[in-house]
């Protein structure tokens, strides 16, 4: 480790033994403990010191996959340039044959090669994560290779959770690292900035514990479970930047804030009876209305085609209407927040969610405030929503709009019933042709 530069700390130090004496291996760490960083620096040493093995890397989304092989690149540049070929964004080549892959979250992709070790980056939050152990463990089978897995907790539905729960995974080396043995001069995280969190996050304890803690936890009445929102992860997306010119069939949704809130513009790309969360923006608070507009407006100009903008008006009402009209953005539609609204929009984002047709990007914060949102039954049988103090849902409605913006109102009751009516009379009238021919001796 005094090679790539950094000096390992106690909880570190253990799973390095870990790794040097076990061949299934399972870290349960808070955020920002550095667990990316010592495992890059795990993989890259048994690479350089074992010639000619493949190690492969998955994660939740190929973006996050990718992050570790960015870890490994920036220790290359602190070893002799004979060592490793050019590095490239998937993968790390190094001069005595050994090569360190990332890997598309695919149990098809991940039969095929032969790999020394597979690591699982955020085990916890991949959605297929039974099919995708299973090809990993076979993968190993003809090297007699080892499995790491790191994750911070997120729900109980998991091979993650059996591991460190379940008899079956004893053979598992655990590390489980909080917060508390993370603090500085112990780990990176520093007191200060952790007792604002804490504080900001003390209607959301159980997002305190699952992240810092690195505990299994769930709040009650939340309006999406955390098993619902990782069923949802499509380990191939990726946000769409502002820049990109995308082509396809779009529906968005934005929702206003400005003081307390944030504004939050979200865009679904509707695609074989799918919705792809494409574009995710939330906006700084403070940001004028009319910036907000801008980048809806020139979004809207770039993608062909958004058909819909539904905006949430409330508050603003008549102001917001106007200044879409006047910038040309005639794709918008206004909805104001009412209980009876707001229950509607979120039933059929769950409805949508629960149907497996909306698919969502990797992102933890995304994640979180989905899972964030509460609700309770009034006494006259409706549902309410909230979300705890110190926390936002700008997000979730964002999404709840863009998703209720794809729906296709059913026709109204009359104009099917005057149909119906319609065809009766038609049939009617024949009926009686026929009689009135058969009368008259007409064989037709």
């Amino acid at each position: 480790m005094e090679t790539l530069g950094f000096n390992p700390t106690t909880y570190q130090a253990e799973i390095i033994r870990q790794f040097q004496t076990s061949q299934f291996i399972a870290a349960r760490w808070a955020r920002q403990t550095g667990k990316s960083h010592i495992i890059s620096a795990l993989l890259l040493h048994y690479a350089l010191t074992n010639p000619n093995i493949n190690i492969g890397i998955v994660g939740p989304s190929w973006r996050q996959t990718k992050l570790i092989i960015k870890h490994i690149n920036a220790f290359l540049q602190k070893l002799p340039k004979t060592a490793y070929k050019k590095p490239q964004k998937t993968a790390v080549a190094l001069t005595n044959g050994s090569t360190i892959e990332a890997y598309p979250n695919n149990p098809e992709t991940i039969r095929g090669p032969k790999l020394h070790i597979v690591y699982a980056d955020e085990f916890n939050f991949i959605p297929n994560d039974e099919e995708l152990y299973d090809a990993m463990l076979f993968t190993l089978g003809t090297t007699n290779g080892k499995f790491i897995c790191t994750s911070t907790p997120w729900h109980t539905n998991s091979i993650f959770h059996k591991i460190f729960h379940d008899q079956t995974y004893a053979d598992y080396a655990k590390t489980h690292v909080t917060w508390q043995q993370a603090l500085e001069p112990a780990g990176p995280l520093k007191q200060q900035i952790l007792n604002r969190i804490k504080h900001q996050l003390e209607g959301d304890p159980a997002r305190w514990k699952r992240e810092m803690e690195a505990e299994w936890a769930e709040n009650e009445n939340v309006w999406l479970p955390q098993a619902l929102i990782t069923d949802c992860i499509d380990h191939t997306l990726e946000y769409a930047s502002f820049e990109e010119t995308q082509g396809g069939d779009f529906y968005a949704g934005l929702d206003l804030g400005k003081h307390r809130d944030h504004s939050v513009l979200a865009i679904v790309k509707a695609e074989n009876n799918a919705l792809k969360l494409t574009h995710m923006h939330r906006f700084p608070l403070e940001t004028p209305y009319a910036s907000v507009i801008g980048y809806a407006k020139t979004i809207n100009d770039r993608w062909q085609k958004i058909h819909k903008i539904l905006v949430d008006c409330s508050g603003v009402g008549d102001y917001i209407t106007e200044d879409r009209t006047n910038t040309g953005l005639t794709n918008t539609e206004p909805a104001k927040f009412t209980q009876e609204t707001k229950q509607q929009m979120a039933q059929w984002l769950k409805q949508t969610m629960t149907e497996k047709r909306l698919k969502i990007p990797y992102d933890s914060n995304l994640i979180a405030e989905l899972n964030t949102e509460r609700y309770e039954l009034t006494k006259d049988g409706k549902t309410r929503f909230n979300h705890p103090e110190g926390t936002h849902d700008d997000q979730f409605w964002a999404l709840a709009l863009a998703a209720y913006a794809t729906r296709t109102e059913p026709a109204p009751q009359l104009w099917i019933v005057a149909k119906a009516n319609t065809g009766r009379t038609r049939l009617q009238k024949i009926r009686q042709q026929l009689r009135i021919h058969r009368t008259q001796g007409d064989t037709r």
